[in-house]
């Protein structure tokens, strides 16, 4: 019939647009089903994401998220072109799924020097897309319907949606704070663990703890009799542990970063994160890795090869390359490493000094580039409202990028939800920044302490 009038497909259904057994065809065909899987229930909010277009909607100074606003060493920067722009044509294309082998071959030999261990680039190396790739493997290889994985708070705000993604269940303990000493300002040092209190979270059903050392957004390194009682209770209930050490190098004031992996009784358990975006000041390359037994790398390599199943060819050979130049001056005062550690020292210390002489009551930390600051002095700027879903460090920023064009993160966003209000007093600054970024922030403080005080 269609063929004899002359009419196509399209012609037909239009004229019939506007009959009724045509609407009622299309309203049937729309779905009406639940789409998204359950497991993504209550994770559609982020605080990157709302958080970052509220700094790029108004003039802002951003020392919000953490990231550097200035380059990478010349060394970096020059390994990455001679890497696109060589006559290697390869590195243009596919490499090694696991691992670019210049790469997996410096890292095992880097690390495996750190931790006591004889590492083979095949096995006991696993490349990834960032360290967020790396955790996301971890959760998604090790963790089982039922499972129970123990996070210290506050923490990097990816681990517990990862953890519930994989089937698992979110156990919490707190890093608790205790007075400065008089007339100092806290440090990260203060804040600890109760021994009591992290014992009784180990159950038959934990699988693993995650270690995040030094400590986003706190800044906390923790100190190795620290590290020993979290393997004391590692091995004594069998458990795994992902260590999350991507600020490995940030450490100041002459603390020591312990890996755990290479405490006794470890390294069989273990599974280390590293970053090269933060190691090298490049977070855009999105290159990291996980180190740790095979027994335990060859499940996460499952996951790796069905998801991303490959990293950035060009990418891994610069970061191959900057990894030997560090192997050959590793403890040297040329050291990259070193050197990284010295200047953000500096810029830490600028940002306290500006965040006291604004009225702000910095918490100094041993590590990362990230501080908490109470902005308590500030509470009569916005009045709370105890009946709100939002917590106030939220709304405090909100106004702050709004009114003041100074950006940080809310500490809420690193807490469970029952814990939330309890540091809502606090709020993250990234220090990784410029020094025009870090005066600019120093001259709003300046300005807002002024008209707080009449002057």
């Amino acid at each position: 019939m269609l063929r004899r009038s002359g009419l196509s497909l399209g012609q037909y259904f239009l004229r019939r647009k506007n009959r009724a057994g045509f609407s009622w065809y299309f309203n049937k065909t729309k779905m009406s089903r639940l789409v998204q899987a359950r497991r993504l229930e209550g994770m559609d909010k982020n605080v990157w994401v709302e958080f970052v277009k509220l700094a790029a909607t108004y003039p802002t100074v951003n020392l919000g998220q953490g990231f550097p606003d200035f380059s990478p060493p010349d060394f970096v920067k020059e390994a990455f072109m001679k890497a696109v722009g060589g006559e290697n044509i390869m590195l243009h294309q596919y490499t090694q799924a696991f691992g670019h082998p210049a790469l997996v071959t410096i890292l095992a030999r880097f690390f495996g020097k750190l931790l006591g261990q004889e590492l083979d680039p095949l096995t006991n190396v696993l490349v990834t897309v960032g360290a967020y790739e790396a955790l996301f493997c971890c959760f998604q290889a090790l963790v089982d319907e039922g499972d129970e994985v123990i996070i210290i708070e506050p923490f990097f705000d990816c681990y517990e949606p990862m953890v519930k993604m994989a089937g698992g269940t979110p156990v919490f303990v707190q890093l608790r704070p205790k007075a400065a000493e008089a007339g100092k300002l806290m440090s990260s040092g203060d804040w600890q663990l109760d021994p009591a209190e992290l014992a009784s979270r180990f159950t038959e059903r934990t699988k693993a703890i995650v270690l995040n050392s030094p400590n986003n957004p706190l800044g906390k390194v923790f100190t190795r009799e620290e590290m020993e009682l979290i393997v004391d209770l590692c091995v004594k209930h069998d458990v795994l542990c992902f260590s999350d050490e991507v600020y490995e190098w940030i450490v100041y004031d002459g603390k020591e970063h312990i890996r755990i992996a290479s405490l006794p009784g470890m390294w069989d358990r273990t599974i280390t994160i590293g970053s090269a975006g933060k190691t090298f000041s490049a977070t855009g390359w999105k290159v990291g890795w996980t180190l740790g037994p095979d027994r335990l790398l060859k499940h996460l390599r499952t996951v790796h090869q069905n998801s991303v199943y490959h990293c950035p060819t060009a990418a891994q050979e610069a970061v191959a390359q900057a990894f030997q130049r560090e192997f050959d001056n590793y403890g040297k005062p040329d050291s990259y490493f070193v050197q990284l550690a010295q200047e953000l020292q500096q810029k830490r210390d600028w940002l306290v000094r500006s965040l006291v002489a604004g009225g702000m009551k910095p918490i100094v930390p041993e590590g990362t580039y990230f501080l908490l600051a109470d902005f308590s002095e500030f509470k009569s700027e916005v009045p709370d409202l105890p009946d709100s879903d939002e917590p106030y460090d939220s709304r405090f920023i909100k106004w702050m990028i709004i009114n003041k064009g100074l950006v940080s993160i809310p500490v809420s966003a690193f807490y469970s939800t029952p814990h939330k209000r309890n540091f809502d007093h606090l709020i993250r600054f990234c220090f990784a920044k410029a020094e025009s970024t870090l005066k600019a922030a120093e001259d709003i403080l300046e300005q807002w302490s002024l008209e707080k005080t009449g002057q």
